[in-house]
């Protein structure tokens, strides 16, 4: 069938992410559009077939995103990565009149800034709320650790999914060798943020929880929120969750180890963030809000925001959506989401992350690698940090390609996606263990412990109140 393309949609952005965006708008029969820090190859295809143009630009660069805006005369602009959500390119495109669909640069702070997320989630009661306190001394830091026992010491600013550390203090025969963290942790944190000049150098330290994450990502025009099926990301490096933390190794979705009440709770977290960001800011939140969550021992609680899809939470969101991805963007964009009907595909998905050997610890730019198509024939393979050259493909330090596949059962998805992602030839690597039966079993045993925890403490009352002890200030009750 012969498409005609007529709409034209204008994406911001260069990564895996951006690549599902653009593959997704396609389907849906609009000229793709683009502005990249660099060629993506997975988008340039559709931007050609669909007959479309784009600019090699920074994307953070709010006159070169207008510019491209006013040549192309997009019906709809969608960003996709945060920083430029950060910057103001969202406010400066509705500002010259064209439908955007990305957070307004005051919502985006739910991302941006750790701690004004924390202070929402305190002055509106949102559910799924932490412990914290913010900190520009590492004295400071340390005794508020100290008095939580097991923490998590964050940059205050978004940083890329780098600089988060977690330090479980039950065990007292490490009492010193953990105090040496905490103090080298806060310490390294704070020179990381020193780079940024946005935020000030200061530290944020929350009470560390234990459970099962995942994610929801949810659409909102600022007044309803549309949610996707919740996937589970995988943020460090190794095998079994191993190794230093990164972008994301790859995401399973749907989640038969979370339970419809705990996603309605969660779902009902993002619609209060989304009324509480109106009513601090005076701005309607019109874009992605997407809840990084963690099933623990007192339900559902929000780890963190992203005021955008996930990379590569985005890749089984889109996929799975059984419906015009165009026509929900702009019904988004236009406030009439409560149009929006939410059918997803009866289907398991598996994406694996394929990256250059060293990554994240060595972001080698130049790593050669090739696809075997045939291997990869029944699955979406989306280019992230990479170009293509005459030879084949060269990374550009971060993850090269993210492989989806899919399958009426986990175990199909699974096998497929193993296939899938060994069909990426050269100095690369994957993590095996993402989707594998074994994987899944791990996550349900781990959600059925903390879940008849939670539901212990809610029969109780126990859920209610709580008790906490600080340096200085001695004991309160905390509802």
């Amino acid at each position: 069938m012969q498409i005609n393309y007529v709409d034209r949609v204008l994406v911001v952005g260069e990564g895996a992410r951006e690549h599902a965006i653009a593959w997704s708008l396609a389907d849906s029969g609009v000229r793709v559009f683009a502005v990249m820090n660099h060629p993506n190859p997975g988008i340039l295809r559709h931007v050609k077939e669909t007959g479309g143009s784009f600019k090699i630009a920074k994307v953070t660069e709010v006159e070169k995103v207008l510019q491209a805006a006013e040549e192309f005369s997009p019906d709809l602009v969608v960003i996709g990565p945060e920083e430029p959500l950060f910057v103001g390119v969202a406010d400066a495109l509705r500002d010259r009149g064209f439908l955007t669909l990305g957070a307004p640069s005051r919502a985006a702070l739910v991302e941006m800034r750790k701690d004004v997320a924390r202070y929402l989630q305190w002055k509106y009661k949102i559910p799924g709320r932490l412990m914290y306190g913010v900190f520009r001394e590492v004295g400071e830091a340390y005794r508020f650790a100290k008095a939580l026992g097991s923490v998590a010491i964050k940059p205050i600013r978004q940083a890329g999914g780098k600089g988060v550390r977690v330090v479980y203090g039950e065990v007292t025969y490490l009492d010193e060798a953990l105090d040496s963290v905490i103090l080298k942790s806060a310490e390294e944190i704070k020179t990381q943020m020193q780079s940024y000049n946005d935020v000030e150098a200061a530290v944020l330290v929350e009470e560390a929880v234990w459970g099962v994450e995942y994610t929801l990502q949810t659409l909102t025009d600022g007044q309803v929120t549309f949610p996707f099926p919740p996937v589970q990301d995988n943020p460090h490096a190794y095998e079994l969750g191993t190794g230093p933390e990164c972008g994301g190794m790859g995401t399973v979705s749907p989640l038969s180890f979370i339970t419809r009440e705990e996603l309605e709770e969660t779902a009902a977290a993002m619609e209060a963030t989304v009324r509480a960001v109106e009513r601090e800011f005076g701005v309607r939140y019109v874009g992605v809000l997407s809840g990084q969550m963690m099933l623990t021992a007192r339900g559902p609680v929000v780890i963190e925001y992203y005021s955008r899809f996930g990379d590569p939470e985005a890749l089984n969101a889109l996929f799975l959506y059984e419906g015009d991805v165009y026509a929900l963007f702009r019904m988004a964009a236009e406030g009439k989401l409560h149009k929006a009907v939410g059918k997803f595909k009866n289907l398991y998905t598996v994406v694996k992350a394929v990256a250059p050997v060293g990554y994240p610890l060595r972001r080698e730019i130049g790593k050669r690698l090739w696809i075997d198509w045939d291997l990869a024939r029944d699955c979406r393979i989306y280019f992230g940090s990479v170009v293509e050259t005459p030879s084949g493909y060269e990374t550009l330090g971060s993850r090269a390609v993210e492989v989806l596949a899919w399958g009426s059962t986990p175990e199909e998805a699974y096998a497929k996606s193993e296939r899938c992602a060994s069909a990426v030839k050269g100095e690369v690597f994957y993590r095996r263990d993402i989707g594998s039966p074994q994987y899944l079993q791990k996550m349900r045993q781990k959600a059925e412990t903390v879940r008849g925890v939670y539901m212990w403490r809610r029969q109780r009352g126990l859920d209610k109140v709580r008790l906490v002890w600080e340096p200085g200030r001695g004991v309160s009750y905390v509802e």
